[in-house]
């Protein structure tokens, strides 16, 4: 038997719990590497990515700033983008990552723009 290690456990006990509130709503995937940020909203009835936004495009890039920083600056264009799509309620899938940090600042950021989780 192959050993599961911590992250991956939280990754799947995350999605579980997800399941259960997903009815009627697109899901908001974050990734998050120790240079780059990178989120995009999905609809997994159709398995399509509706929009995505990340760290590594040219205009984000442009602007240098701290990662904290960037977490922020990601969570309000992804805000404004998912508002073009008329996007409104999601439910936010952290994977492996604790709620923490710049997850907790991107998380806070789009709340703070509009989104509802």
């Amino acid at each position: 038997m192959k050993k599961i290690n911590n992250s991956k456990k939280r990754e799947l006990r995350n999605r579980k719990k997800l399941k259960t509130v997903a009815v009627n709503r697109y899901r908001i995937s974050v990734f998050k590497s120790l240079k780059n940020i990178s989120a995009q909203i999905i609809d997994d009835k159709a398995k399509k990515t509706l929009v995505s936004v990340s760290s590594i495009e040219k205009d984000i890039k442009a602007n240098k700033k701290k990662k904290i920083e960037t977490s922020a600056l990601i969570g309000e264009i992804l805000a404004k983008r998912a508002a073009e799509k008329k996007i409104t309620k999601v439910y936010f899938d952290r994977g492996s990552y604790k709620y923490h940090g710049r997850i907790k600042i991107f998380a806070d950021s789009l709340r703070k723009n509009g989104m509802e989780f």
